[in-house]
């Protein structure tokens, strides 16, 4: 495990995982590894519910350290194995922009299902500065085709109001209440039915399939939903007017 890597266990079944490399927060190959070796523990824990990424100091995170980065390719491949494995994780990812979120840190919080930002937040798909690339898959979808273009072309740095204006965040806080507002709306998926919660992110990455088969998936994964324990409890609970106790099952 990397030390540059703290997780932190919550309530609710709540986990954070912060990247603390000062002073901008590179990732380097053993913190890459190491967040991989994380979601392979959050995969198969079925007591977590959601996640939430920040950075510490002034920086989410600036992308791969450009100072460790090699040439042949395998840090790129490790990297990108990261962030497809991030997207495709059980849970919802929340990650909370608190600063400089550079190239390789905004393909980082492109992967996660919600982003929020500070008031302070850089944001900037930095490819076309370095001679490389990068965000030409998830920003358009995430932003549109326009807007995508527009940052992917000129590399140009947004802060917080753009990014919000865009699309590519769905809130803006002060720096001393990002984390609190990230948390808090983890605790409201956290407290939804986690099977259902698991089940809508699968067919939202299903979005890009032909309708008939996009309904196919929906019309199986509805059918199995409507079987638990948990969906039971809701009807339950509605009549008797009080909140639901979702146990996973």
């Amino acid at each position: 495990m990397s030390e540059h890597l703290k997780i932190i266990y919550e309530d609710q079944g709540i986990v954070r995982l912060e990247i603390d490399k000062p002073p901008i927060n590179a990732l380097d190959m053993p913190m890459v590894q190491a967040f991989l070796d994380v979601l392979d523990k959050i995969e198969t824990d079925d007591s977590l519910r959601c996640m939430v990424i920040i950075g510490t100091g002034r920086s989410f995170c600036s992308g791969e350290d450009l100072k460790t980065l090699g040439d042949t390719g395998e840090d790129q491949d490790l990297f990108t194995k990261l962030v497809d494995r991030i997207e495709a994780t059980r849970i919802p990812v929340i990650a909370a922009i608190n600063g400089f979120c550079i190239g390789g840190g905004m393909e980082l919080a492109m992967c996660c299902d919600l982003r929020l930002a500070s008031t302070n937040a850089s944001i900037a798909c930095a490819g076309v500065n370095l001679g490389l690339l990068g965000g030409t898959y998830r920003l358009p979808k995430i932003i549109g085709e326009a807007y995508a273009k527009r940052l992917l072309y000129t590399g140009e740095r947004v802060g917080a109001d753009v990014a919000l204006q865009y699309g590519f965040v769905t809130s803006v806080h002060e720096p001393e209440e990002l984390l609190d507002a990230a948390m808090q709306l983890a605790r409201r998926i956290a407290s939804r039915a986690p099977l259902s919660v698991e089940a809508t992110k699968r067919m939202v990455s299903r979005m890009d399939l032909p309708r008939k088969e996009n309904d196919a998936w929906f019309d199986k994964e509805l059918k199995a939903l409507i079987k638990t324990q948990d969906h039971k409890e809701a009807m339950v609970a509605f009549k008797e007017k009080r909140d639901p106790i979702f146990k996973r099952i």
